[in-house]
């Protein structure tokens, strides 16, 4: 399985069309087998999500997300977890625990 969560100084970035960076994180049941840290160049949620499909990203975990984005996050397949803060690495401990706190209806507000 691969996670990706929306990067920035260790922590989950708050707004996913506008993430500079993502962390992928390569899972092997419940354990983490490896990361990596990665520039998105991207702008807007559309070629967020394309990205993601490319890299071959099962789940994502951020903060705010759009209906847009949703919209494109599950037309490509990836379920997401949304409304996280805090420590990128908890959060995915957390996950595969079944035990990250999230919010399914978290918005952006600007949207």
């Amino acid at each position: 399985m691969r996670i990706a969560v929306t990067y920035e100084n260790e922590n989950v970035f708050e707004h996913f069309g506008h993430a500079k960076q993502i962390k992928i994180y390569d899972c092997d049941k419940a354990c983490v087998t490896g990361s990596k840290v990665m520039a998105t160049m991207c702008s807007g949620h559309a070629s967020m999500a394309g990205l993601l499909k490319v890299i071959g990203t099962d789940v994502l975990i951020c903060g705010c997300i759009g209906d847009g984005a949703k919209a494109a996050l599950a037309e490509k397949g990836i379920e997401i977890y949304a409304g996280v803060t805090g420590s990128a690495d908890k959060a995915v401990e957390a996950f595969l625990k079944g035990e990250l706190k999230f919010n399914p209806d978290t918005k952006c507000e600007h949207h």
